[in-house]
Parts: C-alpha cells; sequence; structure tokens
C-alpha cells in the first residue's frame, strides 16, 4: 500500500508524447501562416529562414521519435529544456517577421503555461524570465514586419512598450493561475487517493471483525458437540482409566476454544446481523480507544427506546473517529459525545472545551491540506500531518449520507462544536460504494 506520508509530494514530469504533439501541432501552425502570408497575402518576409527554423523543430521532433520510441515520461529539467527550445525557437521566428510588432508574439505564453501546470515552480520561473528575456531583445532587434507595397506601418515606441508589458504581464499572472489551478487539482486528486487509501484500511479491519463474528457462531454448534462428547467419555472411561489425563485436557481445551469464541461473538453487536449495530453500540466503538488520555468523555444518549440500527460502515466509523480524536487533542479537561434521534433523523454532536477552531481555517475546515497553526496538547503528537485528516472525515461521512457543521462556542466560552446529521434511512441502510474517483473526477 502506498504510504499516507508521501501523498501530496508528488514528482512533477510530463509525457514526451504530449511535447512531441504539442510540437507537431505548433510546425503546422507556423508553416501554414508563413506560407499564407507569402504566397496568400503576398507579404515579403525571409520564407525560406522561417521554413529553415520550422524545418529544425520538426527535426527535434524525429530524433525524439527514434531515440524514444515508448512512450515515456521525461524528468522535469529535461521538459524543461525542450520547453526552452520551443521559446528559443519561436523568438526566432519572431525576430524573422517582424519581433513584438508581429501579433503572434504572444504565444511567448504557451512554454510558460505548460511548465506553469507541469513543472516545479523553479523551472517555470527560469522558462519565464526566459521568454521575457527574449520578447525584450525582440523590441530592439528584429527584421521588419512583413508588408505589401512601401509603406510599411510605423508603430509608436509607447505601442510597443504596451506590447512588451503586456506579454510580461500575461507570463506572470496567467502562469502564476494556472499554476495555482494545477496544483489545487493535484492536491485534491492526493486527497482523495489517501481517502481511498484510509477507506480500504477501515474495510479491511471491519471485514476481520465480521468474520471473526461469523466464525465464532458457525463453530460453536461443532465445539458444543465436542464438549457433550468428552463429557461423555469422561463418564464412560472413569478416573483410573490410562486415557482419563487426555479426556481432561481435552476438556480444558475445548472450554478454553468456548471463551475465545465468547469474546469474538462480542463483535457482533449483541446478537444482531454481524453487518449492522445499533447506533450506542457504534458511539461506544468509536470512544473506546480515546479514553485514558487524560480526558473525560462523556456520552450522551437519549432515553428513546427506539433504538436506530445501522450498518457497520467504516468510513462512519473513521469519520466519527478522527473528529473525536482532534476533539481529544485539543481539549482541556472533557469531550462530549451527544446522540439523539427521531423518526427522520439522527444526529451526533461532538463538543470540547480546547480552544475551538481557529480563525484562519474557519472558512476551508473540510478542505484538503488545511493546518492549524495551535498547539495541541502536551501528550499529542507535535507532527501537525498532511491537513488531511478533516478533508478525509468529511468527505467519508458525506458519502454515508450525512451533513456537517463546524462552529466555535459563543464567546465567553471556549471549544469547538462538530454536528454531524444522517436522515434515518440514509444511516440505516447498508453501506455501498462511496465514488471516490468520480468524487475526484469532477471535482
Amino acid at each position: 500500500m502506498p504510504d499516507l506520508d508521501r501523498l501530496g509530494q508528488t514528482r512533477r514530469n510530463v509525457r514526451l508524447d504530449t511535447l512531441v504533439r504539442l510540437r507537431w501541432l505548433s510546425v503546422i501552425g507556423q508553416t501554414v501562416a508563413v506560407l499564407a502570408v507569402y504566397f496568400g497575402f503576398e507579404f515579403d518576409l525571409p520564407i525560406w529562414a522561417c521554413l529553415a527554423v520550422i524545418a529544425l523543430s520538426a527535426w527535434l521532433n524525429i530524433a525524439l521519435r527514434i531515440r524514444f520510441r515508448h512512450a515515456r515520461r521525461i524528468e522535469p529539467d529535461r521538459a524543461a529544456w525542450l520547453l526552452a527550445f520551443d521559446i528559443a525557437q519561436l523568438a526566432i521566428m519572431m525576430f524573422l517577421t517582424g519581433g513584438l510588432e508581429n501579433p503572434f508574439a504572444f504565444f511567448f505564453l504557451g512554454p510558460v503555461l505548460l511548465s506553469a501546470t507541469a513543472l516545479p515552480p523553479r523551472m517555470t520561473m527560469m522558462l519565464g524570465a526566459f521568454a521575457i528575456l527574449c520578447a525584450t531583445l525582440l523590441a530592439f532587434f528584429h527584421y521588419p514586419l512583413p508588408w505589401t507595397g512601401a509603406d510599411r506601418p510605423a508603430f509608436p515606441d509607447d505601442y510597443l512598450l504596451g506590447i512588451w508589458l503586456s506579454i510580461l504581464l500575461a507570463i506572470f499572472v496567467i502562469g502564476i493561475y494556472a499554476r495555482q489551478i494545477a496544483e489545487e487539482q493535484r492536491q485534491l486528486a492526493d486527497a482523495f487517493a489517501a481517502t481511498e487509501l484510509v477507506l480500504a484500511r477501515e474495510q479491511h479491519l471491519s471485514q476481520i471483525d465480521g468474520l471473526a463474528a461469523a466464525a465464532a457462531h458457525a463453530l460453536g454448534t461443532p465445539l458444543s458437540t465436542i464438549s457433550v462428547v468428552v463429557r461423555e467419555l469422561e463418564r464412560e472411561v472413569g478416573p483410573d482409566s490410562p486415557l482419563a489425563e487426555d479426556i481432561a485436557l481435552l476438556r480444558e481445551q475445548t472450554q478454553r476454544c468456548r471463551d475465545i469464541l465468547a469474546k469474538l461473538n462480542e463483535l457482533s453487536g449483541e446478537g444482531e446481523p454481524f453487518d449492522r449495530m445499533p447506533l450506542p453500540t457504534l458511539i461506544e466503538e468509536v470512544v473506546a480507544p480515546h479514553r485514558n488520555f487524560g480526558i473525560e468523555i462523556g456520552v450522551n444518549l437519549p432515553g428513546d427506546e427506539t433504538t436506530p440500527f445501522g450498518a457497520r460502515n467504516p468510513a462512519i466509523l473513521y469519520g466519527l473517529g478522527n473528529l473525536l480524536e482532534n476533539a481529544v487533542d485539543f481539549a482541556q479537561a472533557r469531550v462530549e459525545v451527544t446522540a439523539d434521534w427521531d423518526d427522520d433523523e439522527i444526529s451526533i454532536i461532538i463538543s470540547d472545551d480546547g480552544p475551538g477552531f481557529a480563525p484562519e481555517v474557519m472558512s476551508r475546515i473540510g478542505e484538503p491540506y488545511v493546518r492549524s497553526r495551535r498547539r495541541r496538547r502536551m501528550y499529542a503528537s507535535d507532527d501537525t500531518g498532511l491537513g488531511l485528516g478533516f478533508f478525509i472525515a468529511k468527505t467519508l461521512l458525506e458519502r454515508s449520507g450525512a451533513s456537517l457543521t463546524f462552529v466555535n462556542r459563543p464567546f465567553p466560552r471556549r471549544g469547538a462544536i462538530v454536528t454531524i446529521r444522517w436522515a434515518r434511512s440514509d444511516f440505516e441502510q447498508l453501506p455501498q460504494s462511496l465514488g471516490l474517483e468520480n468524487s475526484a473526477a469532477s471535482a
């Protein structure tokens, strides 16, 4: 299984096939533009020099295809060199066709934009600086803009300065925007991968519990038969028989097996089917691992006899456990878990007397990689983790049909309050696929 600690540290690389295809698109576009301007509009331009520069790009693509026959991903530094080549090739084409006066000068943004979405920030900054350097040189050194007739347009220096500034701002602003969007998508994909990993682990543990309880139930009948046979043998052979000691040992081991099966049967929720459990039992299963940490955990349940029975859903068990663990970590002395239900709705409220949610994260709770600067209590780990805990808990609980609210206690009281609500029909149905892949794709 992948390590949760490595999520969010995905190595950035680019498929070589992507760069080759984009360069072929550039080669075709440049060739069509040059031929159309020269033969269609009859503009005067150094066509053979332009075609030679375009052929250089095509030759590079052919060389890459020969060298790397199979689709592969290339390292970020190699991808950066290939994008730098594209910037230099475009700069030469602009030099031959009017410099910044050429309306296609904005294509300098293309390689930088691709780098912003796929390569590390350091390489994107280097490519952006190289593109700006090329644009700056083109403002002063270039062939005349291709035109018909003797009267060529004369662009004022202020206009050329505006074009240069617009290219510079486009590289910075659009590059930063594209990188931010790509980074958010990458983080969201990593967060959903972490959620799937956690859910798989919880399902595995839940299946072990269920299988153990089912095995205990299935083995109870043959073990009872063995016990009856052992008692009959003890009466038949008598205490003086040479087999008496062996039969006594068999009886002791049979009783030991019965004791073990009795403990395993406790996993089944007091006689209910192995895949269902009453809400109080579910809450106790969530609370039990967090006792004895110096924080008092109070559980408040209504006296209603119509106790809801829910599926033994790993998503609910992990989600509630994560929220309770967070409350215990930040509480000063006490955490309250309050459950309530009626015929239509079930709610669980987890509250603590800690500092509450920090203002800087209050509006972003439930998003991936959100961490608070507030310190946990002394016995809690100093490692703040990846900031995925609330995201995973919220995602899993929402997939089970729950809605969550996060608030702080009103001043002057201190502490955080998390409320989880289900429609009773959603809580009591058997768990189904959570559809995390679809969620990641739609996000």
